[in-house]
């Protein structure tokens, strides 16, 4: 049996995306593989208690390394260098490995074999035991570390291994904001994309965006608004649109402070207060989103 993949995403941060992530994984931890493909800020482990039970070492893009043996100090690389990040020292050469962008030029024109192009840790993978007897595959991206993109294949792979393992029917994916290359990555193989947005000038324009990027892969999306009520006009206008690109509006959540009080207690909304509007209506919206992934 394949899993489901179910992708939440947003064309900005600060929609509420995470919160409803979290909140998904925690109503359907039991039957899915939470994954968090949010690397370059992930912060949905804090949410589900995640334990770092395993770890494993990202490894993309190469650096330079000069051998101080080796350097002969003529300078040949500092002159190629077009990202400054090659030093001269008094008796040799130095690279500085977060300016080096791995292009290899400086290795092509030293005459003495003296710079080596090594393989770089760029993050890490962890799987770990979650609330609700859950487990979650997630990362961080190494400081002025690239190819999150890359990175969030590895998290979407391990993610698809265990559930396959385990039997679980869903993935649920905390994707990246925005429409750049990890976004794209965490759409890929999908089969549902929730699209969070709020009711503001820039969630439309960004909702907009997003939608787009959406319909290239030709998946199933929904849309849910988040704060609806603090701007009823421009949440009329997203219901337009969505009701123009056949996006079903599941649900539009008024604005509530239970959220910023369940984060300030590292919890998930549903689990913080599970009788509370808000959380009735999220609780509605999973089992809309779990009916439209098994058609």
């Amino acid at each position: 049996m394949n899993a489901k993949e179910i992708v939440v995403i947003s064309g900005k941060g600060g929609s509420g995306k995470t919160s409803l992530s979290a909140s998904f994984a925690y109503l359907e931890a039991k039957n899915a593989i939470i994954a968090d493909c949010d690397v370059d800020a992930a912060n949905m482990h804090i949410l589900l208690g995640a334990d770092f039970e395993k770890q494993e070492d990202f490894m993309s893009g190469e650096v330079a390394v000069i051998s101080e043996d080796l350097c002969t100090n003529c300078g040949d690389c500092y002159n190629v260098c077009r990202f400054d990040a090659i030093t001269k020292m008094d008796d040799f050469h130095k690279v500085d490995p977060i300016a080096c962008e791995g292009c290899w030029y400086c290795s092509r024109v030293c005459g003495h074999g003296a710079i080596e192009m090594l393989t770089q840790k760029a993050g890490d993978v962890f799987v770990s035991n979650i609330k609700n007897n859950g487990k979650m595959v997630h990362a961080k991206l190494g400081f002025a570390a690239e190819n999150s993109g890359k990175l969030v294949s590895q998290v979407k792979m391990k993610a698809k291994e265990l559930a396959q393992n385990l039997q679980k029917e869903f993935i649920v994916v905390d994707g990246s904001p925005g429409i750049g290359c990890p976004v794209i990555s965490s759409l890929s193989g999908a089969m549902v994309a929730v699209l969070v947005t709020e009711a503001t000038v820039s969630g439309l324009h960004d909702l907009k965006r997003v939608q787009q990027l959406v319909k290239t892969f030709h998946i199933r999306s929904c849309c849910i608004i988040n704060k609806a009520d603090l701007n009823t006009e421009r949440a009329n206008e997203i219901e337009e649109f969505c009701k123009k690109e056949n996006i079903e509006v599941i649900a539009k959540l008024p604005y509530d402070i239970t959220f910023t009080k369940a984060m300030s207690e590292a919890k998930p909304i549903v689990e913080f207060d599970e009788k509370s509007e808000v959380s009735n209506l999220i609780k509605e919206s999973w089992e809309k989103i779990k009916e439209l992934a098994r058609k």
